[in-house]
């Protein structure tokens, strides 16, 4: 049973195919467009995932849509509607854009994919899921449990926000919901625009700036923005947000009630724009345990998975993963938009057709290595077509060995290897790696090579089999979405001096034997690297920790600041000359900076619309 699933139009569009409950491929369009966030119909991941599969859309049984676009247009309506005749502006602008693309779904898969396959039957063969049992799908169905809570929080699908599904065996039913306007990750995103970030791509950096401040707001989002039960429903007070009617996320009233305007794109970060960060994200925190401990209490369940954008605060997964709530947490690792294709194929493939679920120990996601790979010989064809000067090593051995020298040594180092990450975390196929003992590293990486703010941590890929010696960490988190703190045995003590600094002032304080990727908190956000699933990597931290002691290398996504990750050879060559990275290790072929033409330099400072 092959099953296509389609994820599109909002943001993260994405495409991932199943055959049965074997995931063949799956793949954000951002990749291939070179568009952040691509919201559009994902004709080249769709495109990708059907020659990875080696068939044409004939052979599909059937093609999934993760959401219902006419129920979705209901609440829409029915929004506007309660609102009147605030909004009328907004709704004018937003109907011409439903109708075009938004609403007739079918037809515009139907145009949009006929070259693939002209004789796919639309009729029948064309199934809608939930925007939240997609997620829900994605979650447990590749999980490693036969029973579980899935929780699922974001935005908004169609109007659901924040759910509760238990899944046993192939069996997933949704059991609770919160519905629009009341929406944690809608109040996480006001707070993303309030900071001066972009909403449904800056809250990870709201995240990244809150240990850099204090929760002194925290009381004021609870008593005034925000009503949180026992339970941890809750429900948000609309007089401060202009996200239902209007262009922006907040309002004036808002902005009062913390006393100064937003911060616009680009200004200087303040001291208050850090406390306003560390407030909503320990209130964010706060609502999510109290949500875990109701449910862990209600069903006695032991198990629970994680999905939806809320998914992907690696701060809360920690403390709730600490919190003993659970035996077991497991998070999807494309846990927004472009995931609930994955669970919509899976979704129809085990609720709709009854295909048997298997379980594995670790998890049916692979390692999230889901997309594209190249072998030497089309990488060679394609940097020769740029101009690009390279050593190709006749064994993966000595590329290894030779890359791994390149970090001891203090380069940056640009890592093309193996299938494409699905999802939004670099894990080893598609990083920029560097030495985590160096005290220059994060800041360098940041300014130089990332062109980004400078406050914003980096992540540790570490040997699986040792991470309980360097991280307070215990079990697995292979797809970086847990945080935890740096061993104590490995922490350099603060003076008086040092910890009574404030705000950025503590960021180039050295906090451990691994600075490069410690956070001003003595947190970090672990990557576990395993052999199973990814042994060139492995083999490459192996290297490493052999000339160095260290088992641990500093792994941030191959792109610059609002650039996607890299997708292709052509990308990957174009972003070593566009930065100050060093080397480039893709595949058996090593190309060193210092060795090309340098009228292949490109400005990559510039190239891309800031995120």
């Amino acid at each position: 049973m092959v099953i296509l699933g389609i994820s599109a139009f909002y943001h993260d569009s994405a495409a991932a195919l199943i055959d049965d409950e074997r995931i063949v491929a799956a793949a954000q369009e951002e990749r291939f467009t070179r568009i952040k966030h691509d919201a559009s119909f994902p004709i080249n991941a769709v495109t990708y995932c059907l020659q990875q599969a080696g068939l044409t859309l004939d052979q599909v049984d059937n093609v999934v849509f993760f959401e219902k676009p006419f129920i979705k247009f209901e609440r829409l309506l029915e929004t506007y509607v309660s609102f009147a005749p605030r909004g009328f502006v907004s709704f004018k602008s937003a109907l011409p854009l439903w109708v075009k693309e938004k609403l007739f779904q079918k037809k515009i898969l139907r145009e949009t994919m006929d070259h693939l396959g002209t004789d796919f039957d639309w009729q029948t063969k064309l199934k809608f899921s939930e925007h939240h049992l997609s997620h829900a799908a994605s979650a447990f169905y590749p999980s490693p449990f036969e029973e579980a809570l899935v929780l699922t929080l974001d935005g908004v699908g169609e109007w659901v926000t924040t759910s509760l599904a238990i899944g046993r065996g192939n069996k997933l039913e949704i059991v609770k919901e919160i519905h629009f306007p009341h929406s944690l990750g809608l109040l996480y995103s006001a707070f993303t625009y309030y900071t001066g970030f972009r909403v449904n791509s800056g809250e990870y950096k709201v995240m990244g700036l809150a240990p850099y401040g204090e929760p002194k707001y925290a009381d004021l989002i609870l008593e005034n923005l925000i009503d949180v039960k026992q339970d941890g429903s809750y429900r948000l007070n609309q007089r401060y947000f202009n996200y239902c009617t209007g262009l922006t996320m907040t309002n004036a009233r808002f902005a009062k009630l913390f006393g100064r305007p937003p911060r616009k794109p680009e200004q200087e970060l303040e001291q208050f724009h850090m406390d306003i960060a560390a407030s909503v994200q320990a209130v964010t925190e706060q609502i999510v345990l109290k949500l875990c401990t109701s449910l862990a209490s209600e069903t006695g369940i032991k198990n629970i998975c994680l999905a939806g954008g809320v998914a992907l605060n690696c701060v809360a997964n920690g403390k709730l993963r600490r919190s003993g709530l659970f035996d077991n947490i497991w998070i999807q690792p494309a846990a927004g938009d472009a995931g609930g294709a994955l669970g919509a194929a899976q979704a129809v493939a085990h609720l709709y057709h009854g295909i048997p679920r298997t379980i594995k120990s670790h998890d049916n996601m692979q390692g999230a290595y889901l997309g594209c790979e190249f072998d030497d010989r089309e990488i060679q064809a394609r940097l020769d077509q740029l101009g690009a000067t390279y050593t190709l090593f006749p064994s993966d051995d000595e590329l290894i060995d030779a890359t791994a020298k390149c970090l001891a040594d203090g380069k940056v180092v640009g890592w093309f290897q193996g299938r494409m990450e699905f999802g939004p975390r670099a894990l080893g196929g598609r990083s920029i790696l560097g030495d985590p003992r160096s005290p220059a590293m994060q800041k360098n990486l940041n300014l130089k090579i990332k062109y980004r703010e400078s406050f914003r941590p980096f992540a540790p890929s570490i040997l699986a089999e040792h991470v309980e010696q360097w991280f307070d960490l215990q079990g697995d988190s292979p797809y970086m979405l847990l945080v935890d703190s740096v061993s104590k045995d490995k922490r350099i003590a603060m003076t008086e001096q040092q910890s009574a600094l404030f705000g950025i002032d503590k960021l180039n304080i050295p906090r451990s034997q691994i600075p490069a990727v410690t956070h001003v908190d003595y947190s970090a956000r672990i990557q576990t690297v395993h052999a199973e699933t990814n042994p060139r990597y492995h083999a490459l931290i192996s290297a490493f920790e052999q000339l160095t002691d260290c088992p641990i290398v500093v792994n941030t996504s191959f792109n610059v600041r609002g650039e996607p990750i890299v997708g292709s050879p052509e990308d990957a060559f174009n972003c070593f000359m566009g930065t100050e990275m060093d080397v480039l290790s893709i595949g058996n072929l090593l190309l060193h900076k210092a060795d090309q033409d340098p009228a292949l330099k490109r400005d990559y400072k510039n190239k891309f619309k800031l995120d």
